[in-house]
């Protein structure tokens, strides 16, 4: 008797799919089966290596609708922020490699071109899809790449200038061009200001269904006159309650908002979407961030990001340590100095636990400030308030701070404005690779005239510069800490203001000195420990300050040393540059002073830990050794091993 073949197990869907043109030979019925198997593929892989599980979750059935209508990689999926592109990258050939997710040599947590084919456009800043697309089919009607330009972005984004900016300009181009909002009331932070409730008021719409459904039989039956004003009824609840009418005006066809956990809404919608378009059309889908994973979901964050984690729990698996972060170090100071001085305010930009600012806003809601993702409003919005004679702090990633750079020297700077930035994430951060890196703003702010820029060796250096800052009552001022743990030194139960622009020798030596600028400073110390079993003790000193220099500091080692060399964690252009400039106007060099510079190399370092990439980038305490020997040209131990 032959066996029933029902009874043979069937392959999972996922296994079936190596490439996105595999969904084009599947039933919509197994197209909902494979949302169901790459959800669980997408826990499972976060799981193992941490990242972004809440977002990607939330646009499960969308990735698969998309590349089951879309014709990938000709047509081009555009994913705003790229939180959310795990199940995307697992549907286009990568799924292999996808527990390498944000390792050295792995996959990066964002797209990225030089990934994929797949990946037309690279992201891991917000709101920049829309434009990236308009350009896709621009470039398409002037005869370059073939295919249609889709940008997904969330509703948190659409909280960004430059999404209107894009927006304006496509209605007016009126090119062919899909843009979806995926609206899941969350971006990293709960979304905040008008848009957020403009979108929110949409949800009205499935009463709005509800209503279209029954009427649509019972206008039939009325006289012709009245299924004119019926309609023309219609057409005014639409406006009202659906809200297309924003987008409308900007130029896009408005559709939705539909379920985005719904195949049976996504695929029809999708499909006549793709055959009938002729320009931008706006698609609005409602999702859930963390979809499908309940502690995701019982998530205050909706598992926005997440360390390795416990399937069955959701408990991350987090290294102790007994060090406090620095981001929480900067928060408790800050709320200190708010204690003292109710001009104290803060201002964040969608970040408000990434920069520690929901713990002083739980003790000064009134005086904390989060505009969404708006850097650029930000940083001229904490301007105002300094105008008015409060003390803002403007905390912001180094990374994001450089969205808000003609704002920090037009409205700022010139104007010499005290706004206090607190900058968060210096250096190298690890894991989101270099698209997070805060590699540049050392140089991009001790260039402005009147500006303070600080660095702190350490956490309690940090509680000292939240001291400083809130003192500073005549110029702008910046101060800038590090992603993670500090090194656990003994902590001020207060901050003190420092002298503005007067470093700190923290070790006597001879012949060579080391001026360090930020956390580097433990690397060097280290580095002064090995060298002294070699008979070498350098001096180390504590810049503290890139701007003002300490000129008195750096000429006392000059006259006192052969040889100076300083450590930074940012890119060429910052402290070194400035103190080269320094030697350069003393005439140190004509003196034969043996100068070093160590810098983050001229190249974007990839993901990896942060101990690799600075590794990679030639600034632990071994390399910091090696510079040493080179300077004084003694043979380092690779040079006389080999």
């Amino acid at each position: 008797m032959a066996p029933d073949v029902t009874d043979r197990p069937k392959t999972p869907t996922l296994d079936r799919v190596s490439v996105p043109a595999d969904l084009k030979a599947l039933t919509d019925r197994e197209l909902r089966a494979l949302a169901d198997e790459l959800r669980a593929e997408t826990i499972s892989a976060v799981s193992v290596t941490g990242g972004h599980l809440g977002a990607g979750l939330g646009v499960v059935e969308l990735t698969v609708a998309l590349h089951a209508v879309f014709d990938t990689p000709r047509d081009k999926i555009i994913w705003d922020v790229g939180h959310q592109c795990y199940p995307h990258k697992i549907l286009t050939g990568r799924r292999d490699r996808i527990r390498t997710l944000r390792m050295k040599d792995g996959l990066s947590g964002f797209t990225k071109r030089s990934e994929s084919p797949y990946d037309p456009f690279g992201a891991a800043h917000s709101s920049t899809s829309i434009s990236a697309a308009l350009g896709f089919a621009a470039a398409r009607d002037l005869g370059g790449d073939p295919g249609d330009a889709v940008a997904v972005i969330g509703d948190g984004a659409m909280s960004a200038g430059m999404a209107y900016e894009a927006m304006n300009n496509a209605g007016h181009l009126k090119k062919r061009l899909f843009v979806v909002l995926n609206d899941n009331e969350m971006s990293i932070a709960p979304p905040v200001g008008a848009m957020s409730a403009y979108l929110s008021r949409l949800y009205a719409g499935a009463p709005f269904q509800e209503f279209k459904a029954a009427a649509k039989g019972a206008v039939s039956l009325l006289p012709e006159p009245f299924q004119e004003g019926a309609r023309r009824a219609k057409e005014m609840l639409k406006g009202m309650t659906i809200g297309g009418t924003l987008f409308e005006e900007l130029g896009f066809s408005y559709v939705g908002p539909i379920d985005g956990h719904d195949m049976e809404q996504l695929l029809p919608v999708l499909r006549t979407a793709h055959e009938r378009a002729t320009g931008p059309i706006l698609i609005h889908v409602l999702t859930r961030k963390g979809k499908g994973y309940a502690p995701a979901e019982r998530a205050a964050d909706k598992g926005h990001a997440t360390a390795k984690f416990n399937v069955l729990t959701g408990e991350q698996k987090k290294a102790p340590s007994n060090a406090p972060s620095y981001t929480k170090v900067f928060a408790q100071s800050l709320i200190r100095e708010g204690e003292a001085d109710d001009r104290v305010v803060a201002v964040t930009a969608a970040m408000p636990d990434g920069t520690g600012l929901n713990l002083f806003a739980e003790r000064f809601p009134k005086r904390c400030f989060d505009v969404g993702i708006a850097e650029q409003h930000a940083v001229t919005f904490s301007a105002g308030l300094a105008a008015a004679g409060l003390k803002p702090f403007c905390a912001l990633y180094s990374t994001f701070l450089q969205r808000g750079y003609d704002q920090v020297v037009h409205d700022v700077a010139i104007q010499r404005l005290p706004v206090r930035f607190a900058i968060d994430r210096a250096g190298l951060v690890g894991a989101d690779g270099a698209t997070h890196a805060g590699a540049f703003d050392v140089a991009y702010l001790a260039n402005l005239p009147g500006m303070v820029v600080m660095a702190a060796a350490d956490e309690a250096e940090l509680v000292h510069m939240v001291a400083t800052a809130a003192a500073i009552d005549d110029r702008p001022s910046a101060f800038r800490y590090p992603r993670g743990e500090g090194v656990g030194v003994d902590m001020p139960e207060r901050g003190r203001p420092l002298e503005i622009g007067r470093g700190r020798i923290i070790a006597e030596g001879g012949r060579v000195a080391i001026l360090s600028f930020g956390t580097r400073l433990a690397e060097v110390l280290k580095a002064r420990e090995a060298l002294g079993q070699r008979g070498l003790a350098p001096t180390v000193a504590d810049a503290r300050f890139a701007k003002p220099l300490d000129r008195d500091l750096i000429l006392q080692l000059v006259a006192e040393h052969e040889a100076l060399i300083t450590v930074e964690e940012g890119a060429v252009g910052g402290f070194g540059s400035h103190v080269a400039q320094l030697l350069a106007d003393e005439g140190a060099f004509d003196c034969g002073l043996k100068f070093r510079s160590m810098v983050l190399p001229d190249t974007f370092i990839d993901q990896a830990s942060p101990e690799d990439m600075y590794a990679s980038a030639g600034m632990n305490a071994p390399q910091i050794e090696a510079k040493v020997l080179e300077v004084l040209g003694v043979a380092s131990v690779t040079s006389r091993r080999a």
